[in-house]
């Protein structure tokens, strides 16, 4: 039987998306399963209309099974012949194991020893006049993870979840957060959810007393986390939330403000900080609450998108709209239009009805838009003659007309703008209204080049320009170069040097300098421009920089500086470079390292040990097929270590990622005790020469294989995996070995 994984992004019962689409889907599915035997699973189905219409669409095969998961009675009973199973929870010992799993991940330390105690007048007594405990009690508990710090929690907390992972973990997120609380108080939580069960808290909850849990540990919040929470419904239902578009929005917002001598870029990223004091621990978005849960992960570990849980979210939206604090329109939430004027707008997707009543909709005192979907009967017409808008937000959004970017220049308020995956074209030169503006998102769009007036916007912060993957990049205007113009940017991402002069020495609050394009020869004005400004912005706040170089020139140059910028977090340097420059080894905060795999060579392997900070090292070649200057290097780079590439023994004390990627890989062999942190080790390539060694890395979890070759003729990748699993079976190692075609 094959199985076919299928993601279905819908809205609800909501006909927002036309019928031309859904019948391009109806017709993709019988194509791709029609005659097959297949397994779909379908999960968290709200609407028996909705699974009707599913089930419909896919071809009728008696081989084939179709799994449906729902919390609504009357979806499951929607087909008499379907087998009918009610999931149970947790037992009390995965109940409780769970519980101690999330408030370890909360309290961000495994050496977390949770003592459980059942809540009595003798445990009471070991409590101060204040209520907090100064001594756990072990009477009448059971320890578990022997540690070195302790916290004692009743049982009745993990036992009045009901064995629903969603309650269990929620609470414990919650538990972790307010570590002064008494024993005596965590029971009359307990007591205060659920007066009515007495002492028999472990039962099968209902939906309304799981929103129950959720409610109080939002209720329990401090404010400021209240309004960033509420935030959250902004986005639809299974939406991959971007840590840093949500950051960017609610400094736009006003959100967040500086701290303790930080930017507010600086106190926003504390939010995800696990080890960010006070302002971690009360931030939203802190991992530690568990309103939200991590999904994807950057290269340099931190959380690079974040998902809401449903349940979690069907609060969160109806506390918003309880409070007008946002309006959803569309998507899978029936919520009544706003009485009153409507602060916040968000646009999930929308018929022709629902476009009529966001048109009857006082829209004089909405201050941020944020639409999903097609602009076509969504936009409200009325929308552009209000002023005061501060946050528009269409990334991903169709059907874009060169009339929209003219009403966008008429909201003289923006603060940020997102025209991101958009039809744009060109930004118009009444972009130079937009006087407030300090974050434009306009990366894989077809804009090529930003206008002159654009030097104008002083309050500029981020401009986020080109496609990351295909190297797309923005030309930079001439007056921003000649007139030192933009003095507060921090990001200039996505841009093209290709000649001319490239003075940015005045950028100084520059944080991130990405160049996805450059060409410029040695000798010329602009190169040497380009290697004073670094040099210069090294020793101010530049802390990520990206080059693409294709001729190679202005990369080997690098190795001329004459005072390295040593305050790098993140360098990424494309093109044929063999040798490192010499100053690398001395980047001592360096997290993340991404070179051109011409560079994978044992000398520099050795040189790159020495960095303590490193998390993530990446050696690229992006070209699909690389020309033969880049074989004959790679090949070359091998005669160096008897005709491999070797990791040396010791060194990459922080290392825990390490990514290959090109069409040829040569063979790459780990020595004893080489990278002794490294968890996760990823190869993707046409040809692998082979891979040796990996049973010596102490801490591997995982080895990832992605072969662009054929699977019928990939016996490398196969010899290759078999060979492995054998060698770690042999060292009695764990390591999972993935492989993906």
């Amino acid at each position: 039987m094959s199985a076919v994984v299928a993601k279905c992004y819908s809205a609800g019962t909501s006909r927002g998306k036309n019928e031309g689409t859904k019948q391009q889907l109806h017709e993709d599915l019988k194509t791709l399963l029609e005659k097959k035997s297949y397994l779909v699973l379908i999960d968290d189905v709200w609407s028996a209309n909705m699974l009707e219409n599913i089930i419909n669409a896919l071809p009728v095969n008696e081989d084939s099974r179709i799994i449906v998961t729902t919390r609504f009675h009357s979806v499951a009973t929607t087909r008499r012949e379907g087998d009918i199973r009610r999931v149970t929870g947790l037992d009390d010992k995965q109940s409780q194991t769970l519980f101690e799993q999330a408030f370890a991940e909360s309290k961000g330390s495994k050496d977390v020893t949770i003592v459980w105690s059942e809540f009595s007048a003798t445990t009471a007594k070991t409590e101060d006049g204040d209520g907090s405990v100064h001594s756990p009690s072990r009477q009448g508990s059971n320890s578990v993870n022997e540690g070195s710090k302790y916290a004692t929690v009743p049982n009745e907390v993990w036992r009045m979840c009901g064995g629903l992972p969603l309650a269990i973990v929620t609470m414990a997120g919650h538990v972790a957060c307010n570590p002064h609380k008494s024993l005596k108080v965590w029971s009359d939580v307990c007591s205060y959810l659920f007066p009515e069960s007495g002492q028999d808290h472990r039962k099968e909850l209902t939906q309304e007393e799981v929103g129950r849990i959720i409610s109080y540990c939002y209720n329990d919040m401090p404010a400021e986390i209240k309004t960033c929470s509420l935030y959250l419904s902004i986005f639809p239902k299974g939406h991959r939330i971007s840590r840093k578009r949500l950051t960017r929005r609610w400094i736009a917002e006003g959100f967040v403000c500086e701290k303790h001598g930080l930017s507010v870029e600086e106190v926003a990223e504390t939010y995800w900080n696990r080890d960010g004091g006070e302002d971690a621990r009360s931030a939203v978005v802190s991992l530690r609450r568990k309103i939200i849960r991590p999904v994807e992960h950057s290269s340099n570990g931190k959380v690079k998108k974040c998902i809401v849980h449903d349940m979690v979210l069907e609060h969160i939206v109806a506390k918003a709209s309880e409070e007008n604090f946002i309006t959803v329109v569309g998507g899978n939430w029936l919520m009544q239009p706003p009485s009153s004027k409507v602060r916040r707008l968000s646009l999930q997707g929308s018929d022709s009805k629902r476009a009529k009543d966001t048109e009857k909709m006082n829209l004089s005192h909405v201050r941020s838009v944020t639409m999903f979907g097609s602009l076509n009967n969504q936009l409200p017409a009325h929308l552009f003659k209000y002023g005061i808008v501060q946050v528009l937000d269409l990334e991903g959004c169709t059907g874009f007309k060169k009339h929209h970017i003219v009403e966008i220049c008429r909201m003289v308020l923006l603060k940020y703008l997102s025209l991101r995956r958009t039809d744009t074209k060109c930004l118009p030169n009444k972009i130079r209204r937009l006087k407030n503006l300090e974050t434009l998102d306009i990366r894989e769009t077809d804009i090529v080049g930003l206008p002159n007036p654009i030097c104008q916007l002083e309050r500029l912060v981020n401009i986020l320009g080109g496609n990351k993957q295909t190297r797309k990049a923005l030309k930079l205007p001439e007056e921003l170069k000649k007139r030192k113009k933009m003095k507060a940017l921090r990001i200039l991402s996505g841009i093209e040097i290709s000649g001319g002069s490239v003075d940015l020495h005045h950028l100084t609050e520059l944080r991130k300098l990405a160049i996805y394009k450059l060409k410029t020869m040695g000798g010329t004005a602009s190169f040497k421009d380009l290697i004073s400004s670094i040099e210069y912005l090294g020793g101010y706040s530049l802390h990520t920089l990206v080059i693409d170089d294709e001729s190679s020139e202005f990369i080997k140059s690098l190795d001329d500086l004459s005072y390295p910028p040593k305050f790098l977090i993140a360098l990424e340097l494309y093109g044929k470079m063999v040798k490192l420059p010499n100053w690398m080894k001395q980047l001592n905060v360096l997290n993340k390292l991404t070179l051109s795999v011409t560079a994978l060579r044992t000398d520099n392997l050795k040189d790159l040990s020495k960095l303590e900070a490193l998390f993530s090292l990446t050696f690229s070649f992006r070209a699909k097929e690389q020309d033969r200057q880049t074989l004959a290097m790679v090949a070359e780079n091998k005669l160096y270590s008897n005709g491999k590439v070797t990791v040396p023994e010791g060194g990459f004390k922080s290392l825990k990622l390490m990514c290959l990627s090109g069409f040829l890989l040569p063979l790459l062999s780990f020595s004893r005790g080489a990278m002794p942190e490294l968890e996760r080790l990823e190869l993707r390539y046409n040809m692998l020469e082979g891979l040796s060694g990996v049973e010596n890395l102490a801490k591997l979890k995982e080895v990832h294989f992605t072969s662009d070759a054929k699977a019928d003729e990939d016996t490398m990748t196969k010899d290759i995996v078999e060979e492995m699993g054998i060698a770690l079976k042999i060292n009695g190692k764990k390591s999972k070995i993935i492989v993906h075609q």
